[in-house]
């Protein structure tokens, strides 16, 4: 089938296991939204790309604590992309019936998916979820993408850190690059992380950062109504 509506969503990982423990709430109304979509309109295929949480810190936080120091930057990504492949599992299997059947974890070679519900894991260290949800966008000429995050808005300061911290709600990529800056280290706290924001600058795909804890604010985005969120273009 040619879908005519392809929607490519980086899904944070602090959204499904945010502290440890898996958050069934969100997968729930996750699943009832991504369904009722699709119900919505045939012509839609959903790219859910999963990340790691807080799953890859407790392996990372337990390799520390028997070695006696810091794992190397290559280990610390590992960690974390074993993480997104076992939370992408739990996804797909939530949508088994209408997903295809294999998680995308290798993005030299992607083959075209026909199954309404695509989902997709971490690929190599040197970068976070984020880059492979922007080579989906290249692979399948998708020129806007969603990153679903623990927060509402990008903000022009640590917002955790900065009381006048003030949210942002458009930005150019050269604009947003200066905050997020042009190295990836693992683990870090990014709204979208640098090396995808410097891959879809170069492309030319929109990102809309928008809180996944708010499905009814989401679903304005879906119809063209005013959202709260931050647009990087």
């Amino acid at each position: 089938m040619a879908y005519k509506d392809r929607i490519v969503m980086s899904i944070g990982g602090s959204l499904i296991v945010p502290n440890g423990g898996i958050d069934t709430k969100f997968l729930k109304e996750l699943n009832q939204f991504v369904r009722k979509e699709l119900a919505e309109n045939k012509n839609r295929q959903f790219f859910l790309i999963i990340g790691g949480g807080k799953i890859s810190r407790k392996y990372r936080d337990a390799g520390r604590e028997v070695i006696g120091h810091e794992l190397t930057r290559d280990d610390l990504d590992w960690l974390g992309i074993h993480a997104t492949k076992l939370n992408a599992h739990l996804v797909r299997t939530i949508f088994r019936d209408i997903a295809h059947p294999y998680i995308i974890k290798h993005y030299e070679i992607i083959r075209k998916a026909e199954e309404p519900v695509v989902v997709a894991a971490g690929w190599k260290p040197g970068w976070s979820t984020d880059y492979p949800a922007v080579l989906l966008c290249e692979d399948y000429n998708v020129k806007e993408m969603l990153n679903l995050s623990n927060v509402a808005q990008v903000y022009d300061k640590d917002p955790k850190q900065n009381k006048d911290a003030k949210p942002i709600k458009k930005i150019s990529w050269p604009d947003f690059r200066e905050l997020v800056g042009d190295e990836w280290i693992p683990g870090m706290n990014a709204p979208f992380d640098p090396v995808a924001s410097k891959k879809a600058q170069e492309l030319g795909v929109k990102v809309v950062v928008i809180s996944g804890h708010d499905f009814a604010n989401l679903e304005k985005y879906f119809k063209g109504e005013d959202f709260v969120g931050t647009v990087i273009e």
